[in-house]
């Protein structure tokens, strides 16, 4: 008992207040976040669209997301964190509403679209204001329990959202926003702004240089882009997945209590992860967690059954956990602390491409391929995918070795899931 009180004291302690308002805004927000574990169901089986419209309906919230997390980190290095977080979410929870109501393709298109727009927008913002606020030798744990929390929710929301969906589609979206409304709130009320302005950082790289700093990155966005893929892979849970489930004569309940599993093995595990790979070669536990992820996907290929289907997500849930706080402090190592809210954003867009990708390239796949291709083809990219960060960690250690003798300030990117919101 003792040895549990130290380990929760070593892992929850000293952390600032203003930490805390953020993490609880996380939890409350994740709890509602109903709508894209269950938007290609709700619009196959409730809206009757085919997969490939889904599919594009997904793909265009990815879109909006791309735009939002690029507007996002500009407006939080410039405007300031507070103000774009908040008129994010008040914007989400609004085109969250309008979506629900929206009956035809193109308004639904349309709100997907602009939701994804706001709700990505707050990501980039969030994960500088955490580190605003946050030591840099606390930041690894504080972000392991932002992620914690958010798993927390989703696999709640994941659960909740089944049984909503029994009752009423529409539910989903209301709680939804007001999900939002109240971490909005919470903000509004408990958050100050804490973007440093003064002759610090005027002395910093000029924000108009910005662009051409991130552009010129080779080593940064050859990262970037290797997230893009494992993204393309990781999202299908959302897009394909539970058609694939449907398709076996699987209830919107079922794949809610299955993907659930996802959230659950996370909450229990992941705080523990940081230890189990300390120490270890970054690149080594990224390939490994690249694996791990393509061999969930690709058994897929087999499910049929709702225990097995739940297999499969647990075994790519431990890639999952793997590569995240790997790639949070590798992404610490390599984003300079003047640009944070544009690197934020820029490792957000990766995932937002994914977002408008793997849904139009899954149901493409799956409807002119076969299912089992989709599936294959997932455990072929995961392989790649780690063979790629095999050849390429050697120089993202040199490059983050020189930042380290250089004396920059350097920050950590927000570990991000699907979607859901990442996620982030």
């Amino acid at each position: 008992m003792r040895t549990m009180r130290s380990w929760f004291r070593d892992t929850t302690g000293g952390l600032p207040t203003t930490f805390w308002y953020l993490w609880s805004g996380t939890l409350i927000n994740r709890l509602g976040s109903f709508v894209l574990v269950f938007l290609a169901i709700y619009l196959t089986q409730e809206r009757g669209f085919s997969a490939s419209q889904a599919g594009l309906v997904i793909g265009l919230w990815g879109v909006g997301g791309a735009f939002g997390t690029t507007a996002g980190g500009t407006l939080a290095d410039r405007w300031g964190r507070r103000p774009t977080l908040l008129t994010a979410h008040v914007g989400a929870a609004a085109m969250m509403l309008a979506l629900g109501l929206a009956r035809d393709l193109w308004a639904v298109a349309l709100g997907a679209l602009l939701l994804g727009m706001f709700a990505e927008a707050a990501r980039p913002a969030f994960g500088a204001m955490m580190i605003d606020v946050v030591p840099a030798k606390d930041r690894l744990r504080a972000f392991s329990l932002n992620y914690w929390a958010i798993n927390l929710g989703f696999a709640c929301a994941a659960v909740l959202a089944g049984l909503a969906a029994q009752a009423n589609y529409l539910l989903l979206f209301v709680v939804d926003a007001a999900t939002m409304l109240i971490t909005a709130l919470i903000i509004f009320s408990k958050v100050p702004e804490t973007r440093q302005v003064g002759p610090a950082t005027a002395t910093k790289a000029a924000p108009r240089g910005a662009l051409r700093t991130i552009l010129t990155d080779r080593v940064y966005l050859g990262f970037v882009a290797l997230n893009l893929f494992a993204a393309l892979v990781f999202l299908q849970h959302i897009s394909m997945l539970p058609i694939a489930m449907g398709d076996d004569g699987l209830s919107p309940a079922t794949y809610g209590s299955v993907i659930a599993l996802n959230g659950i093995l996370i909450v229990v595990g992941q705080l523990f992860v940081p230890r189990l790979i300390r120490g270890r070669s970054r690149s080594h536990v990224l390939a490994l967690a690249s694996v791990v992820m393509g061999v969930g996907f690709g058994l897929t290929a087999f499910a049929g059954t709702a225990w097995f289907y739940g297999l499969t997500v647990l075994i790519w849930t431990v890639g999952e956990m793997l590569n995240s706080p790997s790639n949070s402090t590798l992404i610490a190592e390599l984003s300079p602390a003047e640009l944070r809210g544009r690197y934020q954003g820029v490792f957000s867009l990766s995932w937002q491409i994914a977002g408008a990708s793997a849904p139009i390239l899954g149901g493409l796949v799956r409807e002119h391929a076969g299912n089992d291709t989709l599936w294959y083809g997932c455990a072929a990219l995961g392989l790649l995918t780690a063979v790629a960060h095999l050849v390429s960690g050697p120089a993202r250690e040199r490059r983050a070795a020189a930042l380290r003798r250089s004396g920059e300030a350097l920050a950590p990117a927000t570990a991000t899931r699907s979607p859901l919101p990442a996620e982030a």
